[in-house]
């Protein structure tokens, strides 16, 4: 990787923390919209958000005080959301399936997570569909624009 893009996924990743502890109330839970995976669309205009948004979630985990089963499948499911974007964008899929990774990878993962690690008490469905709403709306209502955004007035900050 070039400086420029070590630097991008730096400032992705720190973005990425400083949105979930500003957002820290909803940021966890059973009932939760992360606001900081609106990043997760961020792949689609370059590879250095892939590590950024891992390495972004993973301090956020730690910070926040996740559990070590969270802090560790959680950033993963991060990961292959963000790497499944890039993948899909460089294959040229619809724009409106670019959140939709972040929306099943983490639906599975953190609901698993929720359900068997930090025992909620609602069935792994139930969490599933859960973490899948909040993330739809995170990804959906908040991602959606912030890549119309930086599709139609940010192309420079990706070169």
């Amino acid at each position: 990787m070039k400086t420029r893009e070590l630097a991008r996924g730096a400032l992705i990743g720190a973005l990425y923390v400083l949105l979930t502890l500003l957002f820290a109330p909803i940021s966890s839970g059973l009932v939760q919209v992360r606001v900081a995976e609106a990043l997760c669309v961020l792949p689609c205009f370059t590879f250095s958000a892939v590590p950024g948004l891992f390495v972004g979630c993973l301090i956020a985990n730690l910070l926040t005080g996740a559990a070590p089963y969270d802090v560790i499948f959680g950033s993963l499911a991060t990961l292959l959301a963000a790497d499944c974007t890039w993948r899909m964008r460089k294959a040229g899929w619809s724009k409106w399936l670019m959140p939709l990774p972040s929306v099943v990878w983490n639906a599975l993962i953190v609901g698993w997570l929720l359900c068997y690690v930090y025992a909620v008490g609602v069935s792994f469905p139930l969490c599933a569909l859960y973490v899948g709403a909040g993330q739809a709306l995170a990804c959906y209502a908040l991602g959606m624009p912030l890549m119309a955004l930086l599709g139609k007035y940010g192309g420079r900050l990706f070169r």
